[in-house]
């Protein structure tokens, strides 16, 4: 997967875990729980469905790791680099 295809991946899951957010002007350098009313079980439904979706385990001290666009695109990229993109 690429860079872009997984911040799409990324905005679908946030979709689905706020479907009533507007994800339009989401800047990715500025933690989501500052751009969205995301609380901690939305953040858990985000790390679930990673895992449901890529079979990705991402370890709670990486969790940090996942709080901005950018931080989770470079966290993400590595792991699922042989992935193939989304259809």
């Amino acid at each position: 997967m690429s860079t872009e295809d997984i911040r799409q991946v990324i905005l679908e899951i946030l979709e689905r875990i706020a479907p009533d957010e507007d994800l339009t002007d989401l800047k990715d350098d500025v933690p989501f729980r500052d751009q969205m009313e995301l609380d901690s079980m939305d953040f858990l439904d985000i790390v679930m469905e990673l895992r449901k979706m890529y079979r990705v385990q991402i370890p709670e001290e990486d969790y940090e790791n996942l709080v901005t666009m950018d931080k989770t695109v470079s966290y993400l990229l590595p792991i699922l680099k042989d992935v193939n993109s989304p259809a």
